[in-house]
């Protein structure tokens, strides 16, 4: 009997535990899927539609035309890109500069014409409108 409970208990925590992974595992899909997206516009140039498809934080921290002038600053330079690769996310709920919330940080190695050797941090929250969408975007 203790046994059979034991095996029960088990099965439990092993299936809670799978679904946990599971929606963690969606939620890291479609948060990938969301930065890649924003980041083809940062590379095509177009920092204005960036700055509409980011997250209403974002905008409340930067205005259009700021965003503008300081990523085109900071891209422009570095030339098209030639490669990028995901290298690690990680879920919070606190992030400094920002109120507590949803959050998958996400960081890239990327390397671009002019600097072979790239460092991207791409920051998403999740919107009033349970969109994704990028809150933060440092590159180093």
């Amino acid at each position: 009997m203790v046994r059979r409970m034991a095996v029960i208990i088990f099965i439990g925590i092993f299936l809670g535990a799978t679904a946990v992974l599971a929606a963690n595992s969606e939620r890291e899909k479609a948060t990938i899927a969301s930065a890649e997206n924003w980041l083809k516009i940062v590379d095509a140039g177009e920092y204005i539609e960036s700055w509409k498809q980011s997250s209403e934080n974002f905008k409340q921290r930067i205005t259009q035309d700021q965003w503008e002038q300081a990523i085109s600053r900071v891209r422009s330079p570095l030339g098209k890109l030639v490669s990028r690769k995901m290298e690690d996310a990680f879920y919070t709920t606190s992030l400094p500069g920002v109120p507590d919330g949803q959050y998958v940080v996400i960081e890239f190695n990327t390397s671009f014409e002019n600097k072979k050797s790239g460092y991207e941090t791409v920051s998403l929250t999740l919107d009033k409108d349970g969109k994704w969408r990028v809150t933060a975007y440092a590159i180093i």
